[in-house]
């Protein structure tokens, strides 16, 4: 995928999702949406020098990213999430990268791959699959070359 400048639609935005350790990941067949949420630790504290201003640093961050869309049999990436849904503990752990439209690679490595939704639907809705990515420890970000 090329780098994009400008606006661009969320499509653009890529996923691949396997093993921990894995040298290959693969792409995640029929997601439709995704959001992001940051949650920061902040420390606060008023020191008097302050005359009753607060000062504050930044201390802690965190990553989710919540999928859904639907589940695909057959699909290496949509299998591999699936594959999770009853799983505990490390064996719940996935490398998972994120391509952004301007070349900006994100890969979380153990991610915590948390299943939400799994197949169920109405008798003529098609089957969901829905998970949440949470970061476990800092991500590694690769700029785009020439930036």
């Amino acid at each position: 995928m090329s780098a994009e400048t400008g606006v661009y639609p969320c499509y653009k935005n890529q996923f691949k999702i396997g093993s921990a350790g894995a040298t290959t990941l693969n792409t995640i067949a029929d997601m439709e949406s995704f959001s992001v949420s940051f949650d920061d630790g902040v420390e606060e504290w008023t020191p008097f020098e302050g005359e009753g201003w607060t000062r504050r640093l930044k201390t802690a961050k965190s990553i989710t990213i919540s999928v859904s869309g639907k589940r695909n049999v057959g699909d290496a990436g949509n299998d591999f999430v699936a594959g999770l849904a009853f799983k505990n503990g490390r064996d719940a752990e996935a490398d998972f990268e994120w391509l952004f439209p301007d070349g900006t690679k994100v890969k979380f490595a153990d991610a915590i791959i948390n299943i939400s939704a799994l197949g169920s639907s109405d008798s003529t809705g098609v089957a969901p699959l829905e998970f949440e990515v949470m970061s476990n420890g800092k991500p590694t970000v690769t700029e785009p070359t020439g930036t």
